[in-house]
């Protein structure tokens, strides 16, 4: 092709534009292969291995999509010198399914351990097969919204990414080489800092005196800085308004009136808590209410359109065969989706291994569906690595107890099948997620929407049958709870449902989030990025605010139209590549130390200046990009 990366319109469109991706519609090139579909699996397992024992460790997982690409791209390209982007994409549409599901296994399933149950391999894998097959069959009536009608709404960072970084490999030459040089420095940043640990990867600082149990802090990453870059200023400081108002706002006020006193859901004095404490004890609660509302304000802002959505798949069904449709338009049909979502509801009632019932069958089909275009919107607002499913999981947990409490489940029954609605739900969350980052970049590169679906689905059902292996293995070697294996998301899901069920839930807490998502809302502001910062440690707010500002400066002080996109492109191009190889490397070194129990060694060896000394040569290298750098990179122009 003549053209160099994506093609004009990947970004936003002008009134009118109609976007052509970067392999057309009526091009037909080799996408679901034998070859495709075995590597995916393969890389599939392993992302969920290697991000199950680091979710289960640090409490948060890294996004395997990327590192697919580039795997596959390794794979596919340099060793079996095959040409097709399609192919590659389908490769990291599968594999990433699994990291998706073992973050929705991860962050509820130990529960169960932690209750002293002992779930088996076949229940557990039952469990996230429910919850994946729904995140990608109920986020099927809504690609058509999410993805094609708000695009240049909604950047979708990851998949934007994705997309820069298969077509840059596609390609060669200069876009190619940026992405690269990225992805050189987001890897060997990654490398030193978490795996031979010569800096700390989080810096923070706690005031005292009038702003005792206030901090500030930072996540050093370079993923974090390029995806602030992607998202832009307004998506990066509507995230750190929400983070400023938590940890400057309500936890130096929780620290003022708190004093000597032990309030719930804390078991010791606030004075003697530290800011983490303060958070873990308060924040979050509040967040998980924020993001509750506003994902329920969010819902009802794009119910119209989600229902014109509907309505077009299911017309589109209809005139199956009297029309011919477009190659990246095709989807699985309606009649396959309702008869998929038919059999998971009987599945979840009949097979005893689904210990949630009819009740529970219901309240995940409402869920379900609702917490799914919830975090299909979030992460194309922020990305699927600061998707907050957690915080979706908690709402649903606080409902679905309450539910089943006064239908009488109140006992360790009712605690393991509100956990089991949890699970479904938080499986289902983060699979949608991951399949709209798919999707997006499905769109911006060329794919056919149905395959790609397909390809999701053998993704989650490969990953499901492992998943409870992994998970048996891993207590077995560490315990869940304990100092090596903490499990914290989970613990966290085990206390709402203990306290719920136990009448001990601050819902004082909850309730603030919600009015505080109602507040912003009122003032104009949409509310669900500031509850996802309010949610959030402030340490992921800040470095996305400094990518975000970077290229806020750049909209401001560049005035001609075509270098502003040139030297936009080229940050983003840049910025893919800092998340590639962070990613990269997070899944290997996730992977080594699944393998040997530890990597480097237990303490960072320099202190908290050498990381800001190290972030801010990174932020630099993209400073370099944007401004400095003079010669022409990328032309998209036709």
């Amino acid at each position: 092709m003549s053209k160099k990366g994506l093609p004009d319109g990947a970004y936003g469109l002008k009134e009118g534009q109609e976007y052509i991706p970067y392999v057309p519609s009526d091009k037909v090139m080799p996408e679901f292969t034998v070859l495709s579909v075995i590597i995916g699996i393969i890389l599939s397992v392993v992302f969920g291995a290697a991000n199950a024992y680091l979710g289960l460790k640090v409490g948060m997982t890294v996004s395997a999509s990327i590192p697919a690409a580039v795997i596959s791209m390794a794979i596919v390209r340099v060793i079996l010198r095959r040409k097709s982007i399609l192919e590659n994409n389908m490769v990291q549409t599968i594999a990433s399914a699994g990291e998706s599901l073992a973050a929705g296994a991860i962050f509820t399933l130990p529960a169960l351990f932690l209750w002293g149950e002992s779930p088996s391999a076949l229940d557990m894998g039952l469990i996230t097969l429910i919850g994946g097959v729904l995140g990608v069959v109920f986020m099927v009536p809504i690609r058509r919204y999410l993805i094609v009608q708000e695009h240049g709404k909604l950047p979708y960072p990851e998949g934007a990414a994705c997309a820069e970084v298969l077509v840059a490999g596609e390609e060669g030459g200069a876009s190619a080489k940026l992405v690269f040089a990225g992805g050189l420095i987001g890897l060997v940043y990654k490398f030193i800092g978490d795996g031979i640990k010569l800096f700390p990867t989080e810096i923070s600082y706690g005031f005292k005196g009038n702003l005792n149990g206030a901090a500030i802090g930072m996540d050093v990453y370079p993923a974090l800085l390029g995806v602030g870059f992607i998202i832009g200023p307004k998506i990066s400081a509507y995230m750190l308004v929400g983070a400023i108002l938590g940890w400057f706002c309500f936890m130096p006020l929780i620290a003022l009136f708190g004093g000597a006193n032990i309030v719930a859901p804390a078991t010791k004095a606030i004075a003697s808590m530290d800011y983490w404490g303060i958070w873990g004890s308060y924040i979050k609660y509040i967040g998980a209410g924020a993001v509750a509302a506003g994902g329920i304000i969010s819902l009802i802002k794009s119910l119209p359109t989600i229902v014109s959505s509907f309505k077009q798949a299911i017309q589109g069904y209809k005139n199956k065969g009297k029309a011919s449709v477009l190659r990246t338009d095709q989807e699985l049909s309606s009649k396959f989706i309702i008869i998929v979502i038919i059999v998971a509801i009987v599945l979840m009632v009949a097979l005893p291994q689904i210990k949630v019932g009819w009740l529970g069958a219901i309240l995940v089909v409402i869920f379900g569906f609702f917490f799914v275009t919830v975090s299909s919107r979030i992460v194309g607002l922020v990305g699927s690595s600061s998707n907050p499913v957690s915080g979706m999981t908690i709402a649903t947990l606080l409902f679905t107890a309450i539910i089943m409490k006064a239908a009488g489940w109140s006992n360790t029954k009712g605690m393991v099948a509100a956990l089991c609605v949890g699970a479904i739900i938080c499986t289902a969350s983060a699979i949608a997620g991951d399949t709209s980052q798919d999707l997006k970049t499905g769109y911006l590169v060329g794919s056919t929407p149905k395959k790609q679906q397909i390809g999701e689905l053998i993704g989650v059902i490969a990953s499901a049958a492992f998943i409870g292996f992994i998970l048996i293995t891993l207590n077995k070697a560490y315990t869940f709870g304990s100092k090596d294996l903490s499990a914290p998301q989970a613990s966290l899901m085990k206390m709402v449902i203990e306290g719920i069920m136990k009448g001990s839930l601050p819902w004082n807490l909850v309730f603030v989030g919600i009015a505080s998502s109602i507040m912003i809302e009122i003032f104009g502001i949409p509310s669900l990025p500031v509850a996802i910062g309010l949610y959030l440690p402030i340490h992921l707010s800040t470095p996305i605010m400094v990518g975000g500002a970077i290229k806020g400066i750049l909209d401001k002080k560049v005035k001609d139209e075509v270098t502003l996109k040139e030297k936009s492109e080229r940050g983003v191009l840049y910025s893919s590549g800092l998340i590639a190889g962070e990613g990269l490397m997070g899944v290997i070194i996730a992977a080594i130390v699944a393998v040997r129990g530890s990597f480097g060694p237990e303490e960072p060896i320099l202190g908290q200046w050498v990381s800001i000394i190290f972030f801010l040569l990174v932020t630099l290298t993209l400073l370099y990009q944007v401004f400095w750098k003079k010669k022409k990179v990328v032309n998209n122009s036709k």
